[in-house]
């Protein structure tokens, strides 16, 4: 069962309590259950994680093919993570903000559990705004304000919302950097990673010397207190400094120049530059699709691959979004998708891009494993899922909400957490 921890206490399966043991009536289900390789088919094809482990709860047999790695991967391969809903933060005045969760719908009546279990509400926070900055491996950073009179407490929490009974983790308060005289175009980035155990990391960057270098310095969070690992000056132009740097697998990435991008190994203390594949220039970028009337922005930005193997690049080139992979040193190119194709859905939809601004179109995230795109107008957020090239609204703008900020999906844990056997060592925690 997804959703609450199944891994507190073990499960004692009994090989002789189902159809699967050897004991078993030889009729012609069982010569199927009792074939692995006809039974690892079955396995693979169940479509949601919450089958998978209902499965692995049948017996020891059916237990350890569920969880084989390679099953995992077939499985993963053929059924991408499923969204369970997006984090919208909307604004409902000045420096007021709110943040909800949505569901998606239709849900899949196998997520039942998920929802039944999990609690996704932000209503404990309702003393202030809330605003949730990020979302990654079924955690949620939050940031909080109090109103004016209210109960101080952190600025910051980590919560995952899959196993509601866990302590949040707070956040530590990022450290203090002392800007260069006259210098006001620095920005500073934080940085989280891990799913249980997390790992705390503070971007700061200053340009140094006009606009196309700028000086990096890293801190990292150990033993209680926020530590300067490492810094470097390199070239990082001005118009790249916003670009939030990513975080993977202990490395940072960020896009440096046009054409280049910045990596940071946090083992070695080192930096390294990655040139960006041929013709891929970085920047925001806007035109508009004259046969639609509609004008579209996007920029390049980077995203983590679900399984930490390797860094997406999301490019707007012209009339084309184009995915990269980088992976083993190299870039592989994984979609280019028409966003002509994808405005003209939007075009004949029922959300309003009369003119003006709001026929304006942003391409703001594309999910894990480049599997989807969100598209946001000043109205509403469109998923665009790029496998079945089919689209749909998830959110749309209300009267008590001045704008849309951000919306972030969020997406079913994987790989699933299956429960510890009892009397079982080698389990290893499963």
């Amino acid at each position: 069962m997804m959703g609450p921890d199944d891994t507190s206490e073990g499960v004692d399966l009994d090989d002789n309590m189902l159809p699967c043991s050897a004991a078993a009536t030889a009729d012609p289900e069982s010569k199927v259950l009792d074939d692995d390789n006809l039974l690892i088919e079955i396995i693979v094809r169940l479509g949601f994680p919450t089958s998978l482990v209902h499965a692995a709860l049948v017996c020891k047999r059916w237990y350890s093919l569920a969880s084989d790695p390679a099953v995992l991967r077939r499985f993963r391969k053929l059924h991408p993570p499923r969204l369970l809903g997006f984090y919208v933060n909307t604004a409902t005045g000045e420096h007021l903000y709110s943040s909800r969760f949505l569901p998606i719908l239709p849900r899949p009546p196998e997520l039942d559990s998920v929802f039944r279990h999990a609690s996704f509400s932000l209503d404990a926070y309702e003393n202030g705004w809330t605003y949730v900055a990020d979302c990654w491996k079924n955690n949620v950073l939050i940031y909080l304000k109090r109103h004016n009179g209210g109960a101080r407490g952190p600025d910051r929490v980590v919560r995952n919302p899959l196993f509601p009974d866990r302590v949040m983790a707070v956040v530590p308060t990022p450290p203090r950097h002392q800007l260069s005289e006259g210098n006001d175009m620095a920005v500073a980035h934080l940085l989280i990673e891990g799913a249980d155990s997390l790992s705390f990391f503070y971007v700061f960057i200053e340009p140094t010397d006009g606009p196309t270098e700028s000086t990096v310095y890293v801190y990292m969070f150990k033993d209680g207190v926020w530590c300067m690992i490492s810094s470097a000056t390199t070239e990082l132009h001005c118009q790249q400094l916003k670009l939030k740097p990513l975080l993977v697998n202990s490395k940072i990435y960020m896009l440096a120049s046009h054409c280049g991008m910045l990596v940071f190994d946090s083992r070695t203390l080192g930096f390294s530059t990655v040139q960006l594949p041929q013709g891929v220039v970085c920047g925001q970028h806007f035109f508009t699709i004259k046969p639609l009337g509609l004008k579209c922005g996007g920029r390049t930005r980077l995203l983590r691959a679900d399984d930490g193997s390797g860094v997406y690049l999301i490019h707007v080139n012209e009339l084309q979004l184009v995915i990269w992979l980088h992976e083993g040193g190299n870039w592989l190119l994984v979609a280019t998708i028409c966003l002509l194709e994808m405005c003209a859905d939007l075009r004949i939809s029922d959300c309003r891009l009369e003119n003006g601004n709001e026929g304006f179109v942003e391409i703001t995230m594309v999910g894990p494993n480049a599997e989807f795109v969100l598209l946001e107008t000043p109205l509403c957020t469109f998923h665009w899922d790029i496998k079945c090239r089919t689209l749909r609204k998830v959110h749309e703008i209300t009267r008590n909400d001045t704008c849309l900020r951000r919306i972030h999906p969020f997406m079913m844990i994987w790989p699933p957490t299956f429960p510890a056997l009892k009397d079982d060592p080698s389990s290893g925690g499963k």
